[in-house]
């Protein structure tokens, strides 16, 4: 019987199956690959998303048989490898996804192929798992003079030409520097405020602050404060908040997310049955809640209460503004911004609110570049891979920069910083521009006229 093209009905995915003991079979996963892989071989329209496809089409296009039976099983990792755990693949160009009989989701046999590495062990194994240990690094480097040198040490081409050749970080990718003030120990809290519900939004928020936001750049933290005050909504900040686990997952070290999700859950499903909205600053952290744990999880209450309680930021203001709910009184116009949706935001499938949300500010123009930037947390920074990370971002910096903004932004400030790294190289040998990296909340704060 024949199969028809896909991409009829909407995608759905099945849960991820990691309790069970054929789930870290290597003879089973190199059979399922197999399978996609030829699947993705008679299809290729995946070749100009991320380089697993391109490495994988170049093994096959390079085999004496110019077919998947002429490429040895074990070079197959090397598409593994390459794979960020993006999703865009899934969501957005492959015609094969459940429901349709194929059942190809590559990310998640991706994933199962990093698990089963994970277990087994890989020669970069200390440098991957301290990389992806963000809370315990944010912890440590926060530390009163720690965080100085730090800070002085990301800067110095010699410590970094150390940390490329003991960690395998490479000198010349943007890391990001630690704050001496954490968001957590920091924050306003909100004022009394009653909570007002709408037909699309809950009166009352609550803030699952990150370890980026709370280590890194409390900024971004503190300016969704303002802008949930300014419009009278009352909120809180999660206490006994760990990492998302969106590291770990990348990484494969699925018993690092299952732990962590022990200790977020319970906190998070009372908030969200105690009638909160749970928004994150950060598209993976969301992304995690709404969908790899309850995939993980399926029969856990707590995460599907949770599921159901989590939303973009954006996804939320632009709920409160079709609720008659947000103020829309903005005092600063913005100029043009060059705004990259970021891949994890993308996936969430709520369309584009922070473009809306952006787009309600008067004479702000917004231009929209939907592409992947090629960061991807932890792995653009990976000596293996920066290079690659440049290459598969150049063209949404070209698009943003060609823009000409006076603000680029995204959502996932990693990819923001990585898009400003590449702008760079590209004006290298151009006049210097006034054009400034901010976080759409920071954008939307400015537009308010809320102070720093």
């Amino acid at each position: 019987m024949s199969e028809r093209e896909g991409s009829l009905e909407a995608p759905t995915r099945h849960p991820i199956d990691w309790q069970n003991p054929e789930f870290y079979s290597v003879e089973s996963v190199m059979k399922e690959m197999e399978r996609v892989f030829d699947i993705c071989h008679g299809c290729r329209r995946c070749v100009s998303l991320c380089n697993s496809f391109p490495v994988m089409f170049d093994l096959i296009d390079a085999s004496p048989t110019l077919e998947l039976d002429g490429v040895p099983k074990e070079m197959y990792w090397k598409v593994v490898d390459q794979c960020y755990l993006c999703d865009v693949c899934y969501l957005t160009k492959c015609p094969y996804v459940p429901p349709h009989a194929w059942n190809v989701d590559f990310p998640h046999l991706m994933l199962r192929a990093k698990a089963i590495q994970f277990k087994q062990g890989t020669a970069t194994k200390f440098r991957d798992v301290t990389l992806s240990s963000t809370d315990r690094n944010g912890k440590l480097a926060t530390i009163p003079v720690v965080v100085q040198f730090v800070n002085a040490a990301a800067k110095m081409p010699s410590m970094r030409s150390l940390g490329e050749s003991a960690m395998g970080v490479d000198r010349n990718a943007w890391v990001p520097e630690f704050t001496t003030k954490k968001f957590r120990s920091n924050y306003i809290p909100s004022r009394a405020y009653t909570p007002k519900d709408g037909a699309k939004t809950k009166g009352k928020v609550a803030i699952f602050s990150t370890c980026y936001v709370n280590y890194n750049e409390p900024g971004m933290g503190h300016d969704l404060l303002k802008v949930l005050d300014h419009n009278e909504v009352p909120y809180v900040v999660v206490e006994k908040e760990a990492c998302c686990g969106m590291p770990k997952l990348e990484l494969g070290d699925i018993d690092s997310v299952i732990a962590l999700a022990r200790k977020n859950l319970p906190v998070l499903a009372k908030l969200a049955r105690d009638g909160y909205t749970i928004v994150t600053p950060i598209p993976s952290c969301t992304l995690m809640f709404k969908q790899e744990l309850p995939l993980l999880l399926p029969n856990d209450a707590d995460a599907q209460a949770v599921k159901a309680a989590m939303m973009d930021p954006f996804e939320y203001l632009i709920g409160r503004n079709k609720d008659g709910l947000l103020k829309t009184q903005f005092s600063q116009p913005l100029g043009r911004i060059s705004y990259h949706i970021p891949c994890h935001s993308r996936v969430q499938n709520v369309g584009q609110k922070t473009r809306e949300m952006l787009e309600l500010i008067p004479d702000t123009k917004v231009t929209t570049v939907e592409r992947c930037s090629g960061h991807a947390g932890t792995w653009g920074v990976k000596k293996e891979f920066h290079a690659m990370s440049l290459k598969i971002g150049k063209p949404v910096f070209k698009q943003m920069s060609d823009a000409a903004p006076d603000y680029i932004s995204s959502d996932c400030q990693l990819a923001g910083h990585h898009i400003e790294q590449g702008i760079g190289l590209l004006k290298k040998d151009r006049p210097a521009t006034t054009t400034q990296l901010a976080h759409p909340l920071t954008l939307v704060r400015k537009a308010y006229g809320l102070p720093e």
